[in-house]
Formats: C-alpha cells, sequence, structure tokens
C-alpha cells in the first residue's frame, strides 16, 4: 500500500465531524508524486480514519469523498462519543499539533514523471488518517479551534487532576 503525507487544511468541530483537502491537484508530494483528477473515481465510502496509518487505531470514518478542481476533499467524523483515542486526537487537531491528512491506496496505474516520482492515474483508496508531519509541501493548514482553547482544555484538565490528587 502506498502511502502519501499530505499537509492540508483541515476542520474539526465539538462533535467530531472533520473536513480537509486530502490532495491538492497540480503540484507534486515531496517525492515527485502527483495524483491526476479522475484517480479518486470510484472510490467506496465509507473508508477508515486512522491515525498515522496504524491500522490498530480507527478513530472514525470518512464518508464523503469529492474530487473538486483543486483536489481531493474529505468529510467525515471522529468517533468522539465512542472511543477515547479519537477524543484525543481531536483535542490535537484543535490545538494544531496534528495539521494534515495521508492517504493510503493501491495504485492501480501510473507512468514515471521526468525529474522523479510517478504520475498516478487510477488507484483504489483504502483509507485517510490524519498525521502530524504531511509529505505535500505547498498546503497550508488552519484549525477550526484556536491554540487558546486548547490550552485553556488542557489548564482545567490540570486544575481537575490537581483536585483527584488532593482526595
Amino acid at each position: 500500500m502506498d502511502r502519501l503525507f499530505f499537509e492540508t487544511k483541515m476542520i474539526a468541530d465539538d462533535a467530531g465531524l472533520v473536513s480537509g483537502i486530502a490532495w491538492k491537484f497540480g503540484t507534486p508530494d515531496r517525492v515527485g508524486d502527483w495524483i491526476e483528477p479522475g484517480a479518486f473515481k470510484g472510490a467506496s465510502m465509507p473508508i477508515p480514519m486512522l491515525f498515522g496509518h496504524d491500522m490498530n487505531d480507527p478513530i472514525g470514518t470518512w464518508d464523503v469523498a469529492t474530487e473538486k478542481s483543486d483536489g481531493l476533499h474529505l468529510t467525515g467524523k471522529l468517533l468522539v462519543d465512542e472511543v477515547s483515542r479519537a477524543r484525543e486526537v481531536r483535542a490535537l487537531v484543535k490545538s494544531g499539533a496534528v495539521k494534515g491528512i495521508s492517504i493510503g491506496f493501491i495504485t492501480k496505474k501510473a507512468a514515471a514523471r521526468t525529474g522523479g516520482g510517478r504520475m498516478i492515474k487510477a488507484l483504489e483508496f483504502l483509507e485517510a488518517s490524519l498525521v502530524t508531519i504531511p509529505m505535500h509541501p505547498g498546503a497550508k493548514v488552519t484549525s477550526a479551534k484556536s491554540a487558546v482553547q486548547a490550552i485553556s482544555i488542557a489548564a482545567a484538565i490540570n486544575r481537575a487532576a490537581a483536585q483527584i490528587g488532593r482526595n
């Protein structure tokens, strides 16, 4: 399975809804690979949402994949009410510590590119992971929640832990 890390604009809300651009068309990733528009055609959704491509760390599902002129857009849900790890990852996304989406796929049709890398024309889309270090250098990352809010949450947790320690 190929794994490509791509930094992307990603939004996560309190209910665990996540959206972002999983692949930006028109520019290569760090190893020179390009994925052509149309390569994601026929993607069978939903697919697993993993953390760091760890098949033993599912944290949600990606339910919608849409190819637009700028790239592949994904929308999904972190299972924050059911999976404690999903709550942890949501906090990491909100704080800006986790900024990227990386896709896992099997290449079905590709050609070598002049200058290195591949031009991927067809693939089987298997999973998309939330990651800390994405592969694509040209993406801009923002978070729906500010670091100030994340620091506030961390302070509240520290206060609660201190109370527990006193009892």
